[in-house]
């Protein structure tokens, strides 16, 4: 029979590799929008490269998650925390997916003048790193209050995809020669605003953990 200590220490664990994953995805994104600024395309090869770790991170997280079940009984508490993980694993690869996208958007751009100086899409990616910094967070120490502050965070990032995407429209509007370029950072944008919305599902399994109600709150 798995002792209490054998099994804390299996929590302990996985809550480790979570947030060893989150430090990774957060500089992802930083990478990604690093390279998209100074046109880097070693260093956007490189987050798109490394994409693959961030996967083998996950699917290491989801089986000692899946062997705890299995090997070490873990009451009603510890198995919201257990099946969260595995919830949060999974949102922080796709986090790690999204950023790999903005960094394959930019080597397809790469030859290209940016359409308009980057202020929008900066703003957006710092919001949403913070976002999940701080979902991970709120998970891992089962802070209600800050996963309700991260969720309220989004709205800032939706409002800023909209007006991107309004900028972009007027440009691909007064001239049809810009729309590829357009497109590529309205690709961009998207994947920051599903960043800030994977952030928000972090922010639903912390909730469960602390109060054993699942529920929709982005």
């Amino acid at each position: 029979m798995p002792t209490r200590t054998a099994l804390d220490r299996s929590l302990v664990e996985v809550i480790d590799d979570l947030l060893r994953l989150s430090s990774m995805t957060e500089q992802a994104i930083d990478s990604s929008m690093k390279a998209l600024a100074e046109r880097d395309a070693n260093l956007a090869t490189q987050v798109s490269a490394n994409d693959g770790m961030l996967n083998e991170i996950r699917y290491t997280i989801e089986e000692k998650c899946y062997r705890m079940i299995a090997t070490q009984a873990p009451n009603s508490t510890d198995l919201r925390i257990v099946v969260g993980a595995v919830s949060v694993a999974t949102n922080l690869e796709r986090i790690g997916d999204h950023a790999a996208g903005i960094a394959r958007l930019t080597l397809r751009m790469i030859d290209q003048p940016l359409l308009k100086p980057l202020v929008d899409l900066p703003q957006m990616a710092e919001i949403a790193r913070g976002m999940v910094r701080d979902a991970v967070k709120a998970f891992s120490e089962r802070d209600v209050a800050l996963a309700e502050a991260v969720v309220k965070r989004d709205d800032t990032i939706d409002a800023l995809h909209r007006q991107v995407y309004n900028d972009l429209l007027g440009y691909m509007t007064r001239d049809t020669s810009t729309v590829e370029r357009a497109t590529f950072l309205l690709w961009v944008s998207h994947n920051l605003e599903r960043i800030g919305d994977r952030a928000c599902n972090i922010c639903e399994r912390a909730i469960y953990v602390a109060t054993g109600e699942l529920k929709e709150i982005s």
